[in-house]
Protein backbone atom coordinates (compact mmCIF):
# COMPACT_ATOMS: atom_id res chain seq x y z
CA UNK A 1 0.00 0.00 0.00
CA UNK A 2 2.79 2.35 0.86
CA UNK A 3 4.47 1.27 -2.44
CA UNK A 4 1.35 3.30 -4.51
CA UNK A 5 1.43 6.65 -3.35
CA UNK A 6 5.01 6.47 -3.79
CA UNK A 7 5.03 5.53 -7.27
CA UNK A 8 2.45 8.20 -7.88
CA UNK A 9 4.28 10.54 -6.35
CA UNK A 10 7.39 9.95 -8.47
CA UNK A 11 5.14 9.96 -11.52
CA UNK A 12 3.95 12.68 -11.15
CA UNK A 13 7.15 14.54 -10.19
CA UNK A 14 8.76 13.58 -13.43
CA UNK A 15 5.71 14.94 -15.40
CA UNK A 16 5.81 18.38 -13.75
CA UNK A 17 9.58 18.27 -14.31
CA UNK A 18 8.80 17.89 -17.99
CA UNK A 19 6.26 20.69 -18.28
CA UNK A 20 8.95 23.00 -16.82
CA UNK A 21 11.75 22.30 -18.35
CA UNK A 22 10.18 22.62 -21.74
CA UNK A 23 8.20 26.28 -20.80
CA UNK A 24 11.82 27.26 -19.60
CA UNK A 25 13.63 25.69 -23.26
CA UNK A 26 10.62 27.60 -25.08
CA UNK A 27 11.09 30.97 -22.74
CA UNK A 28 15.01 30.62 -23.72
CA UNK A 29 14.54 30.76 -27.18
CA UNK A 30 11.89 33.25 -27.27
CA UNK A 31 14.34 35.84 -25.44
CA UNK A 32 16.73 34.93 -27.82
CA UNK A 33 14.70 35.77 -30.91
CA UNK A 34 13.81 39.24 -29.31
CA UNK A 35 17.20 39.69 -28.08
CA UNK A 36 18.33 39.50 -31.79
CA UNK A 37 15.61 41.22 -33.15
CA UNK A 38 16.43 44.11 -30.87
CA UNK A 39 20.12 43.72 -31.62
CA UNK A 40 19.19 44.41 -35.24
CA UNK A 41 17.14 47.36 -34.92
CA UNK A 42 19.66 48.18 -32.44
CA UNK A 43 22.03 48.15 -35.53
CA UNK A 44 19.90 49.55 -38.02
CA UNK A 45 19.27 52.77 -35.50
CA UNK A 46 23.24 53.56 -35.19
CA UNK A 47 24.16 52.69 -38.75
CA UNK A 48 26.29 55.15 -39.74
CA UNK A 49 25.50 55.35 -43.45
CA UNK A 50 22.29 57.04 -44.65
CA UNK A 51 20.40 55.16 -47.30
CA UNK A 52 19.00 56.41 -50.22
CA UNK A 53 17.30 55.45 -53.63
CA UNK A 54 17.57 56.51 -57.25
CA UNK A 55 15.57 55.68 -60.21
CA UNK A 56 17.45 55.58 -63.64
CA UNK A 57 14.27 56.69 -65.72
CA UNK A 58 14.67 55.51 -69.58
CA UNK A 59 13.18 56.88 -72.44
CA UNK A 60 13.52 54.31 -75.05
CA UNK A 61 13.85 54.72 -78.80
CA UNK A 62 10.77 56.28 -80.99
CA UNK A 63 11.82 55.63 -84.54
CA UNK A 64 14.47 53.15 -85.86
CA UNK A 65 18.24 54.38 -86.25
CA UNK A 66 19.77 55.09 -89.28
CA UNK A 67 21.47 52.18 -91.05
CA UNK A 68 24.93 52.29 -91.80
CA UNK A 69 26.20 51.78 -95.55
CA UNK A 70 26.53 47.63 -94.82
CA UNK A 71 22.96 47.35 -93.18
CA UNK A 72 21.81 49.30 -96.17
CA UNK A 73 23.34 46.95 -98.61
CA UNK A 74 22.21 43.89 -96.97
CA UNK A 75 18.16 45.39 -97.06
CA UNK A 76 18.35 45.84 -100.48
CA UNK A 77 20.20 42.35 -101.56
CA UNK A 78 16.92 40.66 -99.05
CA UNK A 79 14.29 42.78 -100.78
CA UNK A 80 15.58 41.66 -104.16
CA UNK A 81 16.17 38.50 -102.58
CA UNK A 82 11.90 38.32 -101.60
CA UNK A 83 10.72 40.05 -104.99
CA UNK A 84 12.39 37.33 -107.16
CA UNK A 85 10.70 34.25 -105.40
CA UNK A 86 7.93 36.09 -104.48
CA UNK A 87 4.10 35.47 -106.77
CA UNK A 88 2.23 37.81 -108.09
CA UNK A 89 -0.33 39.95 -106.38
CA UNK A 90 -3.74 40.19 -106.93
CA UNK A 91 -3.13 43.81 -108.77
CA UNK A 92 -0.36 42.67 -110.79
CA UNK A 93 -2.35 39.41 -112.46
CA UNK A 94 -5.37 42.08 -113.32
CA UNK A 95 -2.75 44.86 -114.57
CA UNK A 96 -1.36 41.74 -116.84
CA UNK A 97 -4.78 40.26 -117.68
CA UNK A 98 -5.30 43.83 -118.74
CA UNK A 99 -2.60 44.03 -121.26
CA UNK A 100 -3.40 41.13 -122.39
CA UNK A 101 -6.69 42.23 -123.62
CA UNK A 102 -5.91 45.63 -124.97
CA UNK A 103 -3.25 43.59 -126.85
CA UNK A 104 -6.13 41.17 -128.05
CA UNK A 105 -8.66 44.60 -129.14
CA UNK A 106 -5.55 45.96 -131.07
CA UNK A 107 -4.93 43.52 -133.40
CA UNK A 108 -6.66 42.28 -136.41
CA UNK A 109 -8.46 39.78 -136.08
CA UNK A 110 -10.41 40.57 -132.96
CA UNK A 111 -14.11 39.44 -131.96
CA UNK A 112 -15.95 42.27 -129.50
CA UNK A 113 -18.45 39.31 -128.88
CA UNK A 114 -16.20 37.13 -127.55
CA UNK A 115 -15.15 39.64 -124.58
CA UNK A 116 -17.27 40.25 -121.67
CA UNK A 117 -19.31 43.07 -121.24
CA UNK A 118 -18.05 46.15 -118.94
CA UNK A 119 -14.41 44.76 -119.05
CA UNK A 120 -13.26 48.37 -120.97
CA UNK A 121 -14.09 50.38 -117.61
CA UNK A 122 -12.09 47.95 -115.13
CA UNK A 123 -9.14 48.18 -117.73
CA UNK A 124 -9.30 52.09 -117.17
CA UNK A 125 -9.66 51.76 -113.78
CA UNK A 126 -6.87 49.41 -113.30
CA UNK A 127 -4.30 51.76 -114.76
CA UNK A 128 -6.24 54.44 -112.81
CA UNK A 129 -5.14 53.21 -109.56
CA UNK A 130 -1.66 52.56 -110.72
CA UNK A 131 -1.10 56.08 -111.45
CA UNK A 132 -3.24 57.66 -108.60
CA UNK A 133 -0.82 55.23 -106.14
CA UNK A 134 2.28 56.50 -108.27
CA UNK A 135 1.16 60.45 -107.81
CA UNK A 136 0.50 59.81 -103.91
CA UNK A 137 3.93 58.42 -103.55
CA UNK A 138 4.95 61.73 -105.19
CA UNK A 139 3.56 63.22 -103.25
CA UNK A 140 4.28 62.07 -99.55
CA UNK A 141 6.59 63.82 -97.38
CA UNK A 142 7.72 61.64 -94.66
CA UNK A 143 8.29 63.55 -91.42
CA UNK A 144 11.95 65.12 -90.47
CA UNK A 145 13.58 62.28 -88.58
CA UNK A 146 15.98 65.11 -87.05
CA UNK A 147 14.82 68.29 -85.85
CA UNK A 148 17.48 71.03 -84.94
CA UNK A 149 15.54 72.84 -82.32
CA UNK A 150 14.09 70.16 -80.84
CA UNK A 151 17.22 68.25 -80.33
CA UNK A 152 19.47 71.02 -78.61
CA UNK A 153 16.50 71.74 -75.94
CA UNK A 154 17.49 68.81 -73.58
CA UNK A 155 14.98 69.33 -71.47
CA UNK A 156 12.67 68.20 -74.24
CA UNK A 157 11.53 64.74 -73.72
CA UNK A 158 10.96 64.33 -77.70
CA UNK A 159 14.26 64.94 -78.59
CA UNK A 160 16.98 62.47 -80.38
CA UNK A 161 13.99 60.13 -81.19
CA UNK A 162 16.13 57.75 -82.47
CA UNK A 163 18.05 57.32 -79.23
CA UNK A 164 17.71 55.90 -75.88
CA UNK A 165 17.63 59.18 -73.28
CA UNK A 166 18.09 59.35 -69.42
CA UNK A 167 16.32 61.55 -66.79
CA UNK A 168 19.01 64.01 -64.22
CA UNK A 169 17.00 66.42 -62.45
CA UNK A 170 18.82 69.00 -60.44
CA UNK A 171 18.89 68.30 -56.78
CA UNK A 172 20.15 69.90 -53.91
CA UNK A 173 23.15 68.37 -51.97
CA UNK A 174 24.71 69.66 -49.29
CA UNK A 175 25.40 73.56 -49.91
CA UNK A 176 25.00 73.15 -53.59
CA UNK A 177 22.90 71.72 -56.66
CA UNK A 178 23.91 68.52 -58.39
CA UNK A 179 22.72 67.21 -61.96
CA UNK A 180 21.86 63.17 -60.68
CA UNK A 181 19.56 60.74 -61.22
CA UNK A 182 16.01 61.63 -59.25
CA UNK A 183 16.83 60.25 -55.58
CA UNK A 184 15.09 60.50 -52.09
CA UNK A 185 16.22 59.16 -49.02
CA UNK A 186 14.83 55.99 -47.16
CA UNK A 187 12.29 56.25 -44.84
CA UNK A 188 11.37 54.06 -42.45
CA UNK A 189 8.57 51.55 -42.96
CA UNK A 190 9.37 51.36 -46.49
CA UNK A 191 11.01 49.35 -48.97
CA UNK A 192 13.94 50.91 -51.48
CA UNK A 193 11.40 50.64 -54.28
CA UNK A 194 8.93 52.70 -52.71
CA UNK A 195 11.90 55.50 -51.57
CA UNK A 196 12.86 55.68 -55.39
CA UNK A 197 9.17 55.68 -56.91
CA UNK A 198 8.41 58.40 -54.48
CA UNK A 199 11.46 60.07 -55.76
CA UNK A 200 9.99 60.12 -58.89
CA UNK A 201 6.81 61.18 -58.08
CA UNK A 202 8.16 64.05 -55.86
CA UNK A 203 9.62 66.04 -58.87
CA UNK A 204 8.36 69.12 -59.41
CA UNK A 205 5.40 69.20 -62.01
CA UNK A 206 6.48 66.21 -63.24
CA UNK A 207 4.08 63.76 -63.82
CA UNK A 208 5.47 61.55 -65.39
CA UNK A 209 4.19 57.74 -66.13
CA UNK A 210 6.80 54.97 -65.12
CA UNK A 211 7.46 51.49 -65.56
CA UNK A 212 9.57 49.70 -62.81
CA UNK A 213 11.89 46.72 -64.45
CA UNK A 214 12.59 45.02 -60.90
CA UNK A 215 12.07 45.38 -57.10
CA UNK A 216 16.12 44.79 -56.63
CA UNK A 217 18.48 47.39 -57.24
CA UNK A 218 20.63 47.51 -60.30
CA UNK A 219 23.92 48.99 -58.49
CA UNK A 220 24.85 51.16 -55.54
CA UNK A 221 27.16 54.50 -55.20
CA UNK A 222 28.50 55.06 -51.56
CA UNK A 223 30.23 57.97 -51.03
CA UNK A 224 31.90 59.49 -47.42
CA UNK A 225 31.70 62.79 -46.17
CA UNK A 226 34.37 65.19 -45.01
CA UNK A 227 36.26 63.87 -42.10
CA UNK A 228 35.27 67.46 -40.53
CA UNK A 229 31.67 66.30 -41.07
CA UNK A 230 31.71 62.86 -40.11
CA UNK A 231 30.00 61.99 -36.61
CA UNK A 232 29.93 58.13 -35.02
CA UNK A 233 26.32 57.95 -36.43
CA UNK A 234 26.38 59.65 -39.89
CA UNK A 235 29.96 58.51 -41.78
CA UNK A 236 28.51 58.64 -45.60
CA UNK A 237 25.46 57.93 -47.52
CA UNK A 238 25.14 54.77 -49.91
CA UNK A 239 22.16 55.37 -53.15
CA UNK A 240 20.71 52.42 -54.32
CA UNK A 241 19.59 52.72 -58.45
CA UNK A 242 16.22 51.02 -59.42
CA UNK A 243 15.21 51.41 -63.40
CA UNK A 244 12.39 52.47 -64.64
CA UNK A 245 11.08 53.04 -67.96
CA UNK A 246 9.00 56.07 -69.16
CA UNK A 247 5.68 54.85 -70.45
CA UNK A 248 3.82 58.07 -71.70
CA UNK A 249 5.65 60.55 -74.08
CA UNK A 250 2.31 61.93 -75.02
CA UNK A 251 3.26 65.43 -76.94
CA UNK A 252 0.80 67.50 -75.71
CA UNK A 253 2.18 66.88 -71.89
CA UNK A 254 3.99 70.08 -70.98
CA UNK A 255 6.53 69.53 -68.36
CA UNK A 256 8.50 72.15 -66.85
CA UNK A 257 11.34 71.60 -64.30
CA UNK A 258 14.91 71.40 -63.66
CA UNK A 259 15.05 68.04 -65.65
CA UNK A 260 17.65 66.95 -68.66
CA UNK A 261 17.16 64.29 -71.01
CA UNK A 262 20.38 63.20 -72.16
CA UNK A 263 22.12 60.29 -74.01
CA UNK A 264 24.61 58.07 -72.50
CA UNK A 265 27.69 59.44 -73.92
CA UNK A 266 26.17 63.29 -72.90
CA UNK A 267 26.02 62.46 -69.43
CA UNK A 268 29.68 62.70 -68.56
CA UNK A 269 29.66 66.38 -69.20
CA UNK A 270 26.81 66.58 -66.03
CA UNK A 271 27.77 63.71 -63.46
CA UNK A 272 30.86 63.68 -61.20
CA UNK A 273 33.47 61.01 -62.48
CA UNK A 274 32.65 58.60 -59.80
CA UNK A 275 29.39 58.54 -59.72
CA UNK A 276 29.24 58.28 -63.66
CA UNK A 277 31.35 54.97 -63.28
CA UNK A 278 28.33 53.38 -61.08
CA UNK A 279 25.72 54.54 -63.76
CA UNK A 280 27.07 53.46 -66.78
CA UNK A 281 27.34 49.75 -65.88
CA UNK A 282 23.94 49.70 -65.88
CA UNK A 283 22.41 52.00 -68.31
CA UNK A 284 22.00 50.44 -71.55
CA UNK A 285 22.53 52.46 -75.14
CA UNK A 286 19.72 50.90 -77.00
Amino acid sequence: MAGRPLGQFLSRFRRTMAVRTGLRQFSASSMCRAASQAATATERGTSPWNLMAAVCLQRLPVISAESNPLEQRFRHMIQQMELEKSLLSDHELRLLEDAERMSRKQSDDYDSDEEDGGRDQDIVLAQDLDDSWEQKLKNFQPAPRVSADVDKDLSSVQRCLADSLVLLAEQQVGGGKLWLLPQAPWQEGETLRQTAERALASLPAAGFSATFLSNAPCGVYKYKLPKAARTDSSEGTKVFFFKAVLSDIAPTTAINGPFMWLQKSELQRYLKPAYMMKVERFILDL
